[in-house]
């Protein structure tokens, strides 16, 4: 296992570079200048935009500044923003906090619902039970992410149950740790729902489908000719192997919620990375923009790695030997 974790580490170095060359190209490629906001406030001093012309080789052409960004980055230097006029890792590194308590928090309620859902929708097949989760998990599917959220904020608006956005409360440094922790969970309530609803409709459906399909498995109609107790056909034979798929998803669903994210957090005012990544390809800020793809590059590789590492520990039949 060692083994197979270093060597994913090396392979994932070529992997990001490769991710990060194509957006670099794909920036360039669009149509505008980085520099232009900047070139058009009085404010900035023509000597300024020299100096940034200068420094980040703008002047150049395309794998120029790709080299001259990858030799800053050995310095963990990812650039300056134009657009927020900071550096690119004080701006990730103020909003990945936030983003990844989102992104957890969202992973860990799902999670919670996706199994049991799944469990009850594959034993009540066709039944009432099954027919109401299908029912729910449809609309949920249907109804967009953004559309919910402001569905949401105006039930909020109308009940005064949870905060109505942001992720902390005016009165936020007068509070006691407890206070501090208290007020971020119930800003975070909100977001949470929104982003677990698509999520719970659309694996418990997928955990649904691989119950049935281990159930109907010859070595699971064995096991029950034997007698061998339901219970125990289910939790020790069945569902050990229908997680299997699940645990795959789950090393996606940590990068696909940094990058879906973006139109709930701004929808609901959660200062995350979602906002500055929307505005960074809207503005063309392209260091912030690849500082944004690094970071979900390596959220990707980490989710898959820890993936892999669960399927060896959930079924000791997946063995990372050298082959691989």
């Amino acid at each position: 296992m060692i083994r197979y974790v270093l060597k994913r580490f090396v392979l994932a170095v070529p992997l990001l570079l490769g991710a990060t060359l194509i957006t670099f190209m794909v920036m360039h490629l669009t149509p505008g200048d980085p520099l232009a906001a900047l070139r058009l406030n009085p404010q900035i001093s023509p000597q300024t935009i020299n100096y940034y012309e200068e420094t980040f080789h703008l002047n150049d052409s395309a794998l120029v500044q790709y080299w001259a960004w990858l030799k800053n980055l050995c310095r963990l230097d990812l650039g300056y923003s134009f657009s927020y006029h900071a550096p690119v890792r004080q701006l990730i590194s103020s909003r990945a906090l936030n983003t990844l308590l989102l992104s957890v928090s969202t992973i860990i309620v799902t999670w919670i619902f996706v199994i049991p859902l799944g469990i009850i929708a594959a034993l009540y097949r066709d039944r009432f039970a099954d027919k109401i989760l299908s029912f729910f998990s449809y609309l949920a599917i249907s109804i967009p992410c953004f559309f919910l959220a402001i569905v949401i904020l105006y039930i909020v608006y109308r009940t005064g149950l949870f905060p109505l956005g942001g992720m902390r409360s005016v009165y936020f440094e007068e509070l006691s740790v407890i206070g501090k922790i208290g007020d971020v969970g119930r800003h975070l309530v909100i977001p949470t729902f929104v982003l677990c609803c698509g999520s719970i409709a659309m694996l418990q459906r997928i955990m649904r489908a691989n119950l049935l399909e281990v159930l109907g498995s010859s070595y699971i109609v064995a096991a029950r000719a034997r007698g061998i107790t339901k219970i125990r056909v289910l939790y020790i034979h069945a569902l050990r192997n229908a997680l299997n798929p699940m645990i795959t998803i789950f090393g996606y669903q940590l990068s696909a919620l940094l990058s879906g994210a973006a139109l709930t957090e701004i929808i609901l005012g959660w200062p995350g990375l979602g906002q500055i990544m929307l505005e960074a390809v809207r503005k063309q800020d392209i260091y912030l923009v690849m500082g944004s793809v690094l970071i979900s590059g390596v959220f990707l590789i980490v989710g898959n790695l820890i993936a892999d590492i669960l399927l060896g520990v959930v079924d000791p039949r997946i063995r990372y030997s050298k082959s691989r």
